[in-house]
């Protein structure tokens, strides 16, 4: 079976360089013309689509009615919501937009309808979207005693303020002190993913101190749904923005990737109401026609 034409963009460049590859497909005239042609594949041959391509995840787009829906998929599953997926899905359809001035689009996911832009300049788009309402609470007992070995930590190696947090999906965020701490952790994936399965919880976000101007390293480990540890993870990044709004910190510039050899900034800042608002930069690479699964 071949999987339809898909494009790959890199989102959540740093310095228009490094970032996500991810695998986008626009389905029934997403982008106003032309989707991919024939029948929409079945949700296996989604799931196919990221390791086909060589790219963690997928993003199908399609058409309905004043509305573009999004659907993202690992090699495991079928994911509620993907934050780079999200920026490089808006960047594709900026892109085959070819108007004047901002692309803006009402997106759907998760269940959720929400609000998107993006803006081209030269080969590099910049993406934002709002990725809903980030609920925060404090990890139980359990959760922090099996959580922090896994990740080959102990409790005084991280800071007081572990947040379990959930936009779509729980993820646990870790603070450690310095950057150095966060390139040099070795998690041991497989229990790793066994507590997070346990727990129902995404993955593991481990993340530097912020500077005062807000810029700072993290990691994002997430084994139970197939990806040992992501490029680029701008949903998490909008749960830590969050978080840190509690503490007056209201914009941050997060650089993720450089220990898989792609260096990624995901940027996120808080509003006064405490809503977030996430994105990066992208450039789409490539369309490449279908390939034969075997």
């Amino acid at each position: 079976m071949s999987t339809p034409n898909v494009t790959v963009v890199r989102a959540c460049l740093r310095g228009g360089a490094g970032g996500s590859p991810t695998a986008v497909v626009l389905e029934d005239g997403a982008d106003g013309a032309a989707g991919a042609a024939g029948a929409r594949p079945g949700d296996d041959e989604r799931r196919r689509t990221a390791a086909a391509h060589g790219v963690s995840h997928a993003v199908y787009v399609r058409r309905a009615g004043d509305t573009t829906e999004l659907r993202f998929f690992t090699a495991e599953e079928e994911l509620p919501a993907c934050g780079h997926g999200t920026i490089a899905a808006l960047a594709l359809l900026a892109a085959r937009h070819g108007g004047a001035g901002p692309y803006r689009a009402t997106l759907r996911a998760g269940g959720r309808v929400f609000a998107g832009r993006a803006e081209r300049a030269g080969e590099l788009i910049t993406a934002a979207f709002d990725p809903g309402p980030v609920d925060l609470r404090e990890p139980t007992a359990g959760e922090r005693a099996l959580v922090l070995p896994a990740l080959g930590l102990t409790p005084h190696e991280t800071g007081p303020s572990l947040r379990i947090a959930g936009v779509g999906r729980e993820r646990i965020l870790v603070p450690v002190p310095t950057r150095a701490v966060v390139a040099g952790l070795r998690p041991d994936l497989d229990r790793l993913k066994a507590v997070c399965d346990r727990f129902g919880l995404l993955g593991a976000y481990v993340h530097s101190e912020p500077s005062p101007d807000g810029g700072l390293a993290a990691r994002m480990f997430a084994p139970s749904i197939g990806v040992p540890e992501d490029l680029a993870n701008a949903n998490s990044t909008a749960c830590l923005a969050a978080h840190l709004a509690g503490r007056g910190t209201h914009r941050i510039a997060v650089d993720m990737g450089d220990s898989l050899g792609s260096p990624a900034t995901v940027t996120a800042t808080s509003r006064p109401d405490l809503s977030v608002e996430v994105g990066g930069a992208a450039r789409v690479l490539t369309e490449r026609p279908g390939v034969q699964d075997s």
